[in-house]
């Protein structure tokens, strides 16, 4: 699995540049034909990663139940996101990573109860399986990014 947390903390450093290179304007901007913002997306993958992991492995996970109903699937932005909110996402990036891997590596997820994921059909079922599709699942959504980063620069 160190190659998938390697990817893992390699995604989410570009993420944070993403937050630390554009404004909280461009953050929260919706482009005409897109759902969502840019924030909302780096914030999603910090909850699904939570999600797919923590609660499927029947534990809890450290973010706030609040977070989790704003940015989890099949949610969309609610409004615009303030500068303390976009602060806290950006260091839940990396901290959140950084408990998942030293959980992992403690075996902290002994069980886990099988998740077919809608996105590609396939059904987690172990702790191994969810961090493979976590790392998919950040390659996609940075896709969206930057297709969201053209967007709002033309």
């Amino acid at each position: 699995m160190d190659f998938t947390f390697k990817v893992l903390e390699n995604t989410r450093g570009i993420l944070k540049k993403i937050i630390e290179n554009n404004t909280l304007e461009n953050l929260n901007k919706i482009p005409k034909g897109f759902n969502n913002n840019i924030i909302w997306n780096i914030a999603h993958v910090v909850v699904s990663e939570q999600l797919l992991a923590y609660k499927l492995s029947g534990l809890d996970s450290t973010l706030s139940d609040d977070m989790i109903n704003t940015y989890r699937k099949d949610t969309k932005p609610n409004g615009d996101v303030s500068q303390a909110e976009v602060d806290e996402i950006k260091d839940l990036l990396l901290s959140t990573l950084e408990k998942t891997k030293e959980d992992y590596y403690d075996d902290v997820f002994e069980n886990y109860n099988a998740y077919t994921v809608s996105t590609t059909g396939n059904t987690l079922t172990n702790i191994d399986e969810a961090l493979q599709f976590v790392a998919i699942h950040e390659g996609l959504h940075y896709g969206y990014i930057l297709a969201l980063l053209k967007a709002i620069k033309n």
